[in-house]
């Protein structure tokens, strides 16, 4: 067969014969595959991408940027250059690439295997090009970032390849130098939307967001923000007075101009800050922010007067009205004073979240979105109201005036702020009132975004309309602000938000419009590679989805998500979900995507749905189906009809680990005493699974796989039992339990630390003290809630477990209370001095060293829980005794008891030497310190304590002649947790328990044992125990040893 000629046009591009001529065949090639999808596939597979790739790269240097204003930005010329035909032919390859990459991931494939993106970053660089090149780079990197939205599955390290060099150290300052701008013109107004978009959408990984905080992305966003305040006049009073301190600007940011567009600013603010508190503490106290919000507030009440020539703000002295946090809430409507109440949110009808203890629940989540450890802060982290920023009012106001995605993205800086921490507690009652039916309303059928929101959002009107935008994103918004919080999930459910979540869930599954065009046939297709200088730039990649499959599918992630949200506490609110008919459509969304339906059809996006789900979408699925779980008729009615347990079933072996950490945490519901599923479950094979998972490098992993271990031995016969612990290994068990990382908890371990001793291996130690990253996005959850919970008082002394899982998450990332930022220091825009500058970050970088050991710790500390927990359920129920003597010969008799004793010790660390264990008494001047054991850890020792003495009368002796541990437990009688206090009386209960008449003997003997080691005074001290639990239990502990010592 005749091979086809090369076109004239690809010749010209190949070996230009002059320049006028190279930018009349681009141009031509422009204008020929502009909205032209067949002819993109042929030129590409012509090879036109090594040419395009060589003129960006022979062009560099031409047309540079020489004059700079006063910040170090760039400043260009306001009057019109004529282009020379270099910069013509640069800025035509530019614009050919961009409709390139507008066909969709398979046609990225190639431009970034032609190494396409260096010229393109190259051109952001200072002094490097014009300001219309820089311009049409910008937009043909926000194309290429759209584009790889819309893949699937990442499936080779490619799709991540602009994030990795846009944040690197050789790009990432051109994008800081674009946003600290300060030119007025349309065309530079024009670039920092650009290059805020690509932050949006390209800042996908933690280190992303570190790396623009570091090089000062996040204030230059900062200043930008400050800038749409002083033109909207609101800039508070008292900000004159501010201006000779080092903490604010020497003078007030520019206005922004007309052209410049909001929802881009925070929309990037908000994807740095997520889910870090310390970063969002860093935007809240960048210079800018503080030279418009200054902390010192106006003594006299504030009225708005629009009239008042310097501003909308006069003070008044004769205002009867409350005074509100700041000026700008006299802008809000007025809501009611809230009302807490002194009960928690929880599901009456079964366990709260968190472990086996009735105290010390893990009230916070995470995943990521990947997300498993992740909640909102208790109201006791919320900031005092002085402290609160005039930034939040700000933002409640932005959400009053416009609309769309500016709205949104303010909803979502502000969800973030709350998130931290950052807001007053009294903001609740605001956010319920005013934020979340906002959020409601745009999920409503009938909602339209303004037209011209498409360009405020970033988002190219190719990909996907305004509207899509503000659906895809809105539920994901709504999930993070109600999670864990009763009265913003109450506002949710009021507004109707079920009923929406619901359809919007059932039309995701609705086919989509067949596709109405088909690939044009190519007389060469059989030989694709002939002639071709790289095979790689001249072959489409894989076939990504369609714009409208790519939204359904985000969407179908975002309802998930907001479901999961609303539902963890309320059994009302799960009941409704059931009735508006999701189940089905949940269950469907645990199926993983099959690789096999992927679409084959060569450079043709897929207008239909795949078959499964991606990742993200079966996280969030895991999310909603743990949350429904938690209803026990839920859980023996509509999910065991809908068949929940063969697709989680399957997720435990999927191939990404977050999924296996999710899935694992909806079994921890599903293998509970009263699951009807629990059975046909373990018949399955899930135990080999779980003690797999146990052993894993995952932290999460590990922590949720022994969280269902321990839900799974309760109440079963004893050949399960044994089965689970053989399957764990009694060595491993014992060492995660004794794995004090850290033998001195308050200092950092290392990796290969001569101090460590005898360390657990890595499988079996915590992140940090395997010398493994911790993942700050889906961590343990630090802070607790206290919910009281009944002990079941029958004749054996078993305690009932009564949990579920609680310190998994079901969504995000905690917050980091610590990463490495650059403090604001820049010529011309503060007055802070290199020392201050070093000293912050030094600061800075000690607050980040401090966050990882603290988290450490808590890591350590949730696996020696769950591990202690296991144990404790495993020796209870009616085969216990047998139970116990299996456990002994197992674990070893000495060495259990001598478990128990050394975690009921107080630590004692030698501050100036680590690890190094003094005998000597706590001394200031030697530097030793007693750090004592935390409190669920006591709580599930007393509760092991408690079992063992519950056994046999030889159990009872074993455990009596363990003086000294016995001598530490007399210490906990006046604990400050309740539950500690109760477990101390169960124990005597069970230990003075006299199972017939010939343990009589036996029983006083113990029970005289007690008495020496001064028991009875506990006892009798606890008599008025302000818990009436504790009290009963004192009151049967103390009656048996009274009968037994008469």
């Amino acid at each position: 067969m005749t091979r086809p000629s090369t076109p004239p046009i690809l010749t010209e591009l190949r070996s230009p014969s002059n320049p006028a001529s190279q930018v009349a065949a681009l141009r031509a090639l422009k204008n020929e595959i502009i909205g032209h999808e067949q002819k993109k596939e042929m030129w590409i597979s012509l090879g036109v991408v090594t040419p395009l790739v060589r003129i960006l790269n022979a062009s560099k240097g031409i047309g540079k940027r020489k004059s700079r204003d006063t910040n170090g930005a760039v400043k260009y010329k306001e009057k019109k250059v004529t282009r020379t035909d270099e910069e013509e032919a640069r800025l035509q390859a530019i614009i050919i690439i961009g409709s390139l990459a507008q066909g969709g991931p398979a046609f990225v494939t190639p431009l970034l295997s032609g190494c396409v993106l260096q010229p393109l970053l190259s051109i952001l660089a200072p002094g490097e090009a014009t300001p219309h090149l820089v311009l049409a780079s910008l937009r043909t990197l926000n194309t290429i970032a759209d584009s790889l939205s819309l893949a699937y599955v990442s499936t080779t390290p490619i799709d991540q390849h602009l994030s990795s060099l846009l944040f690197s150290a050789q790009y990432i300052t051109a994008i800081t130098q674009i946003l600290w701008q300060s030119n007025i013109s349309t065309t530079v107004q024009q670039q920092i939307t650009l290059a805020a978009n690509l932050i949006a959408k390209s800042c996908q990984e933690e280190w992303h967001r570190v790396a623009l905080v570091n090089s000062g992305a996040l204030d230059a966003l900062a200043m930008r923000l400050a800038s749409f305040v002083v033109s909207m006049g609101l800039v508070l009073p008292g900000a004159e007075a501010q201006r000779h301190s080092s903490e604010v600007l020497e003078k007030l940011p520019a206005p922004a101009p007309a052209s410049a567009k909001l929802a881009p600013i925070l929309e990037a603010i908000g994807t740095i800050v997520q889910f870090c508190k310390h970063r969002a503490s860093q935007l809240l106290h960048s210079p800018p922010i503080l030279t418009v919000f200054p902390r010192s507030s106006v003594e006299a009440p504030l009225t708005y007067d629009r009239r008042t020539p310097g501003g909308p703000f006069t003070s008044t002295s004769n205002s009867m009205q409350q005074v509100p946090m700041n000026p700008i809430d006299y802008l809000l409507p007025r809501t009611p004073v809230p009302h807490h109440r002194g009960s928690s949110a929880q599901s009456t009808n079964f366990p709260p979240l968190g472990a086996s203890i009735p105290s010390g629940r893990h009230t916070r989540t995470a995943s990521t979105f990947g997300w498993s450890l992740d909640s909102r802060p208790t109201d006791s982290s919320a900031i005092d109201e002085e402290d609160e920023s005039a930034i939040v009012s700000w933002l409640m106001y932005i959400t009053r005036t416009e609309s769309g995605l500016t709205c949104l993205m303010a909803v979502w800086v502000l969800t973030m702020l709350y998130r931290a921490g950052l807001t007053h507690k009294r903001r609740e009652t605001s956010f319920a009132l005013l934020l979340v039916p906002l959020l409601v309303r745009m999920l409503s059928k009938d909602f339209k975004a303004e037209t011209d929101t498409m360009t405020m959002g970033g988002r190219a009107s190719n990909v996907q309309s305004s509207t899509w935008t503000i659906k895809e994103q809105a539920p994901m918004v709504l999930a993070n602000l109600v999670m864990d919080s009763a009265e913003l999930q109450k506002a949710a459910v009021d507004a109707d938000a079920i009923k929406k979540l619901s359809q919007l869930l059932k039309e995701s599954y609705d086919p989509l419009p067949k596709p109405s065009e088909s690939n044009i046939w190519h007389p060469d297709r059989a030989d694709p590679d002939h002639g071709r200088e790289n095979p790689n730039t001249s072959r489409l990649g894989p076939p990504g989805l369609s714009s409208q499959a790519s939204y359904v599918i985000k969407m179908r992630e975002g309802v998930l998500m907001a479901l999961a949200a609303i539902a963890p506490f309320k059994d009302d609110y799960r009941k409704s979900i059931i009735d508006n008919g999701v189940v089905p459509f949940i269950i469907e969304s645990l199926k993983p995507h099959a690789t096999s339906s992927s679409p084959v059809v060569k450079g043709a996006q897929s207008s239909s749905l795949p078959t499964g789900n991606p990742v993200p979408v079966l996280l969030a699925a895991c999310a909603a189906a743990r949350a429904l779980s938690r209803s026990v008729r839920i859980l023996r009615t509509s999910l065991i009809d809908a068949g929940v347990a063969v697709p989680l079933f399957a997720l435990l072996k999927h191939q990404d680990v977050e999924v296996q950490v999710a899935a694992t945490a909806v079994v921890c519901n599903l293998v509970l005493e009263f699951s009807p599923m629990r059975e046909a479950i373990i018949d399955a094979g899930v135990l080999k699974v779980l003690c797999d998972h146990a052993h894993s490098m995952n932290a999460k992993l590990r922590l949720n796989s022994l969280w269902a271990l321990k839900h799974l031995v309760y109440l079963t016969p004893n050949d399960v039992k044994m089965a689970c612990l053989d399957q764990l290994g009694p060595g491993w068990l014992k060492q995660i339990i004794c794995n004090d990382s850290e033998e001195s908890p308050l200092s950092t371990t290392s990796r290969g630390d001569e101090t460590m001793g005898n360390a657990t291996p890595i499988a079996m130690s915590t992140p940090n003290a395997a010398g493994e990253q911790v993942d700050l996005l889906n961590a343990v959850e630090e802070s607790k809630e206290t919910t009281p919970a009944e002990q079941e008082e029958n004749g054996d002394g078993d305690l009932q477990m009564a949990d579920s899982i609680g310190a998994l998450s079901r969504f995000h990332p905690d917050f980091d209370s610590g990463q490495k930022g650059s403090t604001f220091a820049r010529t011309g825009s503060s007055r802070m001095t290199g020392s201050e500058n070093l000293r912050a970050r030094q600061a800075l970088m000690s607050e980040t060293e401090a966050s990882s050991t603290k988290q450490a710790r808590i890591d350590n500390t949730a696996v020696q829980e769950q591990g202690l927990d296991f144990i404790r359920n495993l020796i209870c129920g009616s085969g216990a005794a047998e139970m116990i003597d299996y456990l002994f010969r197992e674990l070893g008799q000495d060495k259990v008891f001598d478990i128990l004793a050394r975690k009921l010790r107080p630590q004692v660390l030698n501050a100036y030497k680590r690890d190094k264990r003094l005998s000597s008494s706590t001394s200031s001047d030697t530097g030793i310190r007693h750090v004592p054991p935390p409190t669920e850890i006591i709580v599930s020792v007393c509760h092991v304590i408690s079992n063992i003495a519950a056994g046999s009368t030889r159990h009872r002796q074993l455990l009596i002649s363990q003086t000294e541990l016995l001598r530490s437990l007399t210490l906990l009688f006046d604990h400050a947790n309740c539950d500690v206090r109760s477990c101390c009386a169960w124990v005597v209960i069970n230990l003075t328990w006299e199972d017939d008449q010939s343990d009589y003997l036996n029983c006083k003997a113990r029970a005289m044992e007690l008495r020496k080691l001064g028991v009875i005074q506990k006892l009798e001290a606890l008599e008025q125990d302000p818990e009436l639990d504790v009290r009963e239990r004192v009151k049967t502990a103390l009656h048996q040893m009274m009968t037994l010592l008469r």
